[in-house]
């Protein structure tokens, strides 16, 4: 969560420095262009002025001298052009600039009377001369035109300098504040992973893990306390809930096996047959008795089983498929899994739910072929326990995996209508799913879709 905060501020910085640094940059390449481009044309001026004087005069020696003088100096290249577009005097033998389509406009403009106008910015990239072309004389009256070619290395190495300097002080404060913000958001984000571990453990039944209620800004304390608070209230619940299932074993247990004893002592002394068949009936409803209660002690001792371990299934049918063998009797039993499997199942769960689902189709279907066999999808592991019985409706299957329901056929078949619910939850709380469905041409497919486990 720390570099992701991180990945989402650093942009947020960066953005911001470069909307305030671009205008800035933007705005330095303008005045060191505007400030070269003054100055060259200050030059160019006293240049047409001088060339005003020599011209008037027929003396051009001194003004090729200051030329030449000012090459020298400079390095800068600069010629007097003519009306008619002659060099009439330059710094170098052979001027040729008049091809460059720079001066060229420059000198259509100039001798139109006014001052062409320069490029506004140099950027650092562009590697091209400053042209300045001066008018000598005004309006009408132009007879000449002064050209100074600048080279652009020197200003372009200036705006690169002066960015340079702008990054550098862009870069300190967003460094200072992304190590400011490392610390911080540590601090922050310290009690939101400490009250996620604790999370993950009271999710895993490790109901004494706490969050952490002394570190962080005050709403993440105020957060792990609540946090806390709700794990003790769940905690006594489940202790108080855990108390009632110990209190009701072994409160019942006895009175039960009592009355049971009382009732089956009651045989020897009924002579007539109504009474004989009431004795039975009572019989059965404390057997009936005896097993809802284990049926609902097995259903409160599920809050135990809220992980998965590594289950190898051919282990754990090597242990119960001879009993299931036995309990089919004549119904033809098929094991069709292949060798290797191994699945996330609940801690010694996946047995009692495939005791279960076999005994259900056994018991109550009808089949004459019962068929347990496994397919691997992806990542999950499917165990199916098919069966060609009468089957079940759709609202039927969708009715079946609710507690005490049972099929309008079967009330008089022994049985509590917990087992599939159980073992659905069973189930559930190692990440997996069981699933009802139809199966051609009858019958009923029960899924345990569960993860895979590696060797």
């Amino acid at each position: 969560m720390l570099r992701r905060l991180l990945v989402l501020i650093v942009p947020l910085l960066v953005a911001l420095v470069a909307a305030l640094g671009v205008p800035l940059a933007f705005a330095v390449a303008q005045r060191e262009s505007q400030e070269t481009y003054l100055d060259r044309l200050g030059d160019a001026s006293r240049f047409a002025s001088l060339a005003e004087n020599a011209l008037a005069s027929d003396r051009l020696t001194a003004l090729r001298d200051e030329l030449i003088r000012y090459d020298q100096l400079y390095g800068i290249e600069a010629a007097l052009i003519g009306a008619d577009g002659d060099v009439v005097a330059s710094s170098r033998q052979g001027f040729d600039r008049a091809g460059d389509p720079h001066v060229a406009t420059g000198l259509e403009a100039a001798f139109s009377g006014y001052r062409g106008e320069a490029e506004q910015f140099i950027w650092p990239w562009e590697r091209v001369d400053l042209v300045v072309v001066e008018p000598v004389g005004r309006d009408s009256e132009v007879v000449a035109a002064v050209v100074t070619v600048s080279p652009t290395e020197g200003l372009r190495a200036a705006i690169l300098r002066q960015w340079g300097v702008l990054a550098l002080i862009g870069l300190v404060p967003m460094l200072a504040v992304v190590a400011v913000a490392w610390p911080m958001s540590r601090w922050v984000l310290r009690p939101v992973r400490r009250l996620d571990e604790a999370t993950a453990a009271v999710a895993g039944g490790e109901l004494d893990a706490r969050a952490d209620e002394v570190g962080g800004p005050p709403e993440l304390r105020r957060l792990a306390a609540s946090f806390n608070a709700m794990v003790d209230v769940v905690g006594r619940a489940l202790r108080r809930q855990r108390a009632f299932v110990a209190d009701a074993s072994h409160q019942l247990r006895n009175p039960l096996a009592s009355l049971r004893l009382a009732v089956d002592n009651l045989a020897p002394h009924l002579t007539d047959e109504a009474g004989r068949e009431a004795q039975r009936i009572a019989a059965d409803e404390a057997e009936e008795m005896g097993r809802v209660l284990d049926a609902l002690l097995a259903a409160t001792r599920l809050d135990s089983a809220s992980a998965a371990e590594p289950v190898d299934v051919d282990s754990l049918l090597a242990t119960h498929v001879p009993g299931w063998r036995a309990l089919a009797g004549r119904v033809r039993l098929v094991v069709d899994v292949p060798p290797g499997l191994r699945v996330l199942a609940p801690p010694g769960g996946l047995g009692s739910v495939l005791d279960e689902l076999v005994g259900n189709a056994v018991r109550l279907s009808g089949a004459t072929t019962i068929r347990l066999w496994a397919e691997r999808t992806g990542d999950h592991t499917e165990l199916h326990v098919t069966d060609d019985g009468t089957g079940l409706t759709a609202d039927e299957r969708a009715a079946a995996l609710g507690r005490f329901w049972r099929a309008p056929r079967h009330q008089n078949v022994a049985g509590t209508g917990l087992g599939l619910s159980i073992c659905a939850e069973l189930v559930a709380s190692a990440g997996g799913e069981l699933v009802l469905r139809p199966t051609g041409p009858h019958g009923v497919d029960a899924v345990v879709r569960l993860g895979a486990a590696g060797r």
